[in-house]
């Protein structure tokens, strides 16, 4: 049971040696999380870096440095954060649904062990890449390095690897010992974070007369049912109802047909649409950055955030990558298998390959708003932003990822609370004694 008291239920929370326990290391690991991605690499000048990264909010450079909470603008020794790892688990995720070997050990926990296993390898390589990478992009910015050279590449590649490893270790330890899933609430602080220098920004944009007060007013509107609309969004499911016939159980005994639902979630893709979308958007301008070419240049140009092409192609990559996400990680015949052989049946619809077309029927159908409201939480708060002439970019990547985590996090606490609550009915030392009958 929930608590109906907000200030009844934080109490509870630290009335609960467990989930006192999970959550203090859980903000402990954080601490360590955020100190390390203020402690610069040496051999950088930040204020080079800062002045480049302050043109590239819309960029692939600039989602890459808020998932790391400025780390990357500032070249600490956390710059790559726990991107590496997800990059490396979105690609195992991926050959799990395409490959069948990959897909059969998927299904085993050995064999998923030996995936996560996998996982932490391609990570060390996707880092070293990364690190070497970005070594190369300092030393082309001018004056960001003080000493450049192979000395200079290789000391970067050990430290941002170095950094990611642990990063990685750091979420992995949150998952198992902490509250809620580590590499998530490693990039909501990192997000959160920089909330508020963004906020302190726009007010002294409003003293100094470069934005109006009235304009901030609708700004605020704007945010306000964005995040209601997140929400709603995140949490929106169908409920496909389902029959579990009766059976008969242990010395004649028989159990009572259950009816229960299969929750389809609207937006089951959750952020990832946007982060593939802005991916793909912004090859263009990259490739302009390190590329004389001309007519590259005048491609680059059309597909700039403010432009009509720019919010164009984003609307319709969100649509096609929503579509393409939700088919590799959702899997129909799967459900129908595991229905069966439970006995179950959805009314009215034949067990087997039946269900499993009426459930990508549904899925089918029910993702097309999904993906369509993802556009909109998308596009509409960047097209605010950027009319209204405020520093302060609220975007639909940062919103999903925040309200997403957020909403799973207390859903997590809240299991805890109710397994405490339970075990509340059991007295100490109470033990249950059953009779054998005859």
């Amino acid at each position: 049971m929930a608590q109906s008291n907000p200030a009844e239920a934080v109490k509870n929370l630290f009335q609960t040696p467990e989930l006192k326990s999970k959550i203090g290391f859980t903000l402990l690991a954080l601490v360590v999380y955020r100190l390390g991605a203020h402690i610069t690499s040496p051999g950088i000048d930040v204020r080079a870096l800062i002045d480049f990264f302050q043109n590239q909010s819309g960029g692939l450079a600039g989602l890459y440095d808020l998932f790391t909470g400025g780390g990357l603008s500032r070249a600490t020794v956390f710059a790559l954060g726990i991107v590496p790892y997800i990059s490396a688990s979105i690609v195992f995720q991926i050959m799990a649904a395409v490959v069948p070997s990959f897909e059969k050990m998927q299904r085993e926990e050995e064999g998923r062990n030996k995936i996560t296993q996998y996982t932490r390898y391609m990570t060390v390589a996707i880092a070293v890449l990364q690190a070497w990478g970005y070594a190369l992009f300092t030393e082309s910015l001018q004056g960001a390095v003080i000493h450049p050279g192979l000395a200079f590449r290789l000391q970067m590649v050990l430290f941002l690897t170095t950094g990611a490893m642990f990063v990685m270790w750091l979420g992995e330890q949150i998952t198992e010992r902490g509250v809620g899933n580590g590499a998530s609430l490693l990039i909501f602080f990192s997000i959160v974070e920089r909330i508020w220098p963004g906020i302190g920004d726009t007010f002294r944009y409003v003293q100094t007369g470069a934005t109006a007060l009235p304009k901030l007013l609708v700004l605020g509107v704007v945010m306000v049912l964005v995040v209601a609309g997140t929400v709603a969004i995140t949490v929106a499911a169908r409920r496909v109802p389902i029959q579990i016939p009766q059976r008969t159980m242990a010395r004649g005994r028989q159990r009572e047909s259950a009816k229960n639902f299969i929750p389809l979630r609207m937006n089951a893709a959750n952020v990832m649409p946007i982060i593939f979308a802005q991916t793909v958007i912004v090859v263009p301008g990259t490739l302009a950055q390190f590329s004389k070419n001309v007519r590259l240049q005048e491609i680059a140009e059309y597909f700039q955030p403010g432009t009509v092409w720019y919010y164009l192609l984003m609307a319709v990559l969100i649509l096609f990558f929503t579509y393409f996400y939700t088919s590799i990680i959702f899997n129909p015949i799967d459900i129908a298998e595991n229905l069966k052989k439970q006995g179950g049946f959805i009314p009215g619809v034949k067990p087997g390959a039946r269900t499993a077309e009426y459930i990508d029927r549904v899925v089918t159908r029910i993702t097309l708003p999904g993906a369509l409201f993802l556009t909109a939480i998308a596009l509409l708060p960047i097209f605010i932003s950027v009319a209204i002439n405020v520093p302060f970019r609220f975007g639909g990547t940062s919103l999903l990822i925040v309200v997403g985590v957020g909403l799973d996090t207390v859903q997590v606490v809240q299991q805890q609370l109710l397994i405490r609550k339970y075990d509340g009915f059991m007295k100490k030392g109470a033990r249950v004694r059953f009779r054998d009958r005859a």
